[in-house]
């Protein structure tokens, strides 16, 4: 039985994250000790756009400081294609991975990798920065949530994974389920990059292929979970337009590339 007030949003973890007073109680994982020492480690480094942990509760669940602000949910609100919340957000990761930037994880440590970048990378990133783990203040981003899919990643993955969901870089008759239309994907892909802090050259080209890359391999994460019969999951799948989606995205994706590649770098 909940004992709080059950907060919006997610699919992994629907409807089981609980706010209490100035807490949430969240399911804990395998990964929670290890989430906590990072979250711990960036906010000693001076940032404080992660929740606070307190420790676990007396049912097993994380407890995290509640961090006051809004989260859009779908059908997303126009707010959030606010121009510079997307630049605001972008800051916002890159603040993080400054704050992260040092943090030594013990050598045995074992993360969940299911959306990081397959190689790994030199930075513990937050990998799952959708528009629903990003809590906004007077159209400002302030702090990045659910950090569930944190694991070591390269840092432009973990900005091509916020791109993909904030700008979005989705054809306009998909992100239209969602209520967003009318932008411009390059004009929004390029503020972005300038608010992270990507020079001009070949680092925005390695950004695109990040995008590129994980577009292409969007669908066997949903699908795994899918084969496990997580029923947030298969919604999911069915309320996005399943597999015709994810083909119709790919080819989208190939044939706007050099534009993209224009708008970055231009």
């Amino acid at each position: 039985m909940n004992d709080g007030e059950v907060l919006a949003g997610g699919v992994a973890n629907a409807g089981a994250v609980i706010r209490i007073g100035d807490e949430v109680r969240r399911p804990a994982s395998a990964q929670t000790e290890l989430v906590f020492s990072m979250l711990e480690h960036a906010r000693s480094n001076g940032f404080t756009g992660v929740p606070e942990p307190l420790g676990i509760d007396e049912q097993g669940r994380e407890r995290l400081r509640y961090i006051p602000g809004d989260v859009a949910i779908p059908p997303f609100p126009k707010w959030s294609l606010s121009p510079g919340l997307l630049a605001s957000v972008s800051r916002l990761l890159r603040a993080f991975h400054d704050a992260v930037a040092d943090f030594a994880p013990p050598a045995n440590a074992v993360w969940n990798t299911e959306l990081a970048h397959p190689s790994g990378g030199k930075i513990v990133g937050h990998n799952d920065v959708c528009v629903e783990n990003v809590v906004v203040r007077d159209g400002q981003a302030v702090a990045l949530i659910d950090f569930e899919f944190a694991a070591p990643t390269d840092p432009l993955h973990d900005l091509a994974v916020l791109a993909r969901h904030w700008v979005p870089v989705e054809t306009h008759q998909d992100a239209e389920r969602w209520g967003r239309s009318g932008f411009d994907v390059g004009s929004r892909l390029r503020i972005v990059a300038d608010a992270y802090g990507i020079p001009v050259g070949p680092q925005r080209d390695e950004f695109l292929d990040q995008i590129v890359r994980g577009i292409h391999q969007s669908g066997p994460f949903v699908l795994a979970r899918i084969a496990r019969g997580e029923q947030a999951f298969i919604e999911m799948w069915e309320r996005s337009g399943g597999q015709e989606r994810i083909t119709r995205r790919i080819a989208w994706i190939d044939s706007i590339r050099s534009e993209l590649s224009a708008a970055l770098n231009n």
